[in-house]
């Protein structure tokens, strides 16, 4: 059950791309959320996965002593999930979305890389994600609102 919850149904097994699959799959069930719920419930959602993440990442490392292992993808949802609840609205909003949340998860600028490297446990692992999903989120806002004045 730990390796379903925290490979989110096993698309961080993906040999390609791990994370991306893994943000692609929390896409298509946010949106599902957003859809049928509100932001809301998916935000309520974000931070027990978060909770529920920690405690079940550091049970997984405490077993295989490995650090944010490539196939945890939960934090991915998580900061994902957390992007989707501040810039909801348009389906151009949640593209913005996952492009921003891509990019500050892979390039981990500034605090987000630091929180990579200094935290560790599952704190440190769904850390730096949660922390691109904020930054996502503010950015695909800000995005949107340009793009409304044009």
């Amino acid at each position: 059950m730990n390796r379903l919850f925290i490979t989110f149904f096993y698309s961080g097994l993906s040999p390609f791309a791990p994370g991306t699959v893994g943000s692609f799959a929390a896409a298509i069930v946010g949106f599902g959320i957003l859809y049928y719920l509100n932001t809301d419930t998916l935000f309520l959602l974000t931070i027990l996965i978060t909770l529920i993440g920690i405690k079940e990442i550091n049970r997984y490392e405490e077993k295989t002593g490995t650090h944010d292992d490539k196939s945890i993808v939960i934090d991915e949802v998580a900061g994902l999930w957390l992007a989707f609840s501040i810039s909801s609205g348009t389906l151009t909003q949640l593209i913005l979305c996952f492009i921003y949340f891509r990019i500050y998860d892979i390039y981990k600028p500034s605090f987000i890389g630091r929180i990579d490297r200094d935290v560790k446990g599952g704190l440190g692992v769904m850390g730096d994600d949660l922390l691109a999903g904020l930054l996502a989120g503010i950015s695909s806002a800000l995005t949107w609102q340009i793009i409304e004045l044009f």
